[in-house]
């Protein structure tokens, strides 16, 4: 029943979370940010597969019972499915890490999104912090990813921001 919206400003990151009528703020200073870590979620599978596999069953029953015509548009209707959550790709889930607290927040709704907008968190947090970029530094292009022990990937440590992207889907 609502989303949640995030601005940059040049000292913070604010969550503005919409719940029926009323919203709620959270302010990340982004001096004090550890990591923030996206992954794809595990129920992307099953949004890909559960509405596509109704309108297939559908549209073999209306093969079966009614006419080949409206069973073409509800077949038609689960491949239009499964080509554009392929396409789109995972669903994300994420973790913002400060000094003191944890929270799971919905930062990006896909994982294909989730390098761009942590690039200009990243570069937000370096000019935060001061920190002189080198001549062949480019923000963003430092998030690479290192296995850790729980089979997620995290960004290298000379990045302020981590960023975790599950490449196992688990």
């Amino acid at each position: 029943m609502g989303g949640t919206k995030w601005y940059l400003s040049e000292d913070c990151l604010l969550a503005a979370k919409h719940i029926m009528y009323t919203v709620e703020y959270r302010r990340f200073y982004l001096r004090d940010l550890e990591y923030i870590m996206v992954w794809p979620s595990r129920s992307w599978r099953w949004r890909l597969i559960v509405p596509a596999a109704v309108f297939a069953a559908a549209g073999a029953s209306f093969w079966a019972w009614v006419d080949s015509t409206a069973a073409a548009v509800f077949g038609s209707i689960a491949v239009a499915w499964l080509a554009l959550e392929l396409a789109l790709g995972p669903t994300a889930k994420s973790r913002i890490q400060t000094t003191g607290a944890t929270v799971d927040l919905p930062l990006v709704s896909r994982t294909r999104r989730a390098r761009k907008v942590l690039a200009k968190v990243d570069a937000a947090v370096r000019a935060a912090r001061g920190v002189v970029e080198q001549p062949g530094d480019t923000p963003g292009i430092s998030l690479e990813a290192q296995p850790n022990v729980q089979g997620r990937t995290e960004a290298s440590a000379s990045s302020p921001i981590a960023a975790a992207i599950e490449t196992n889907g688990s």
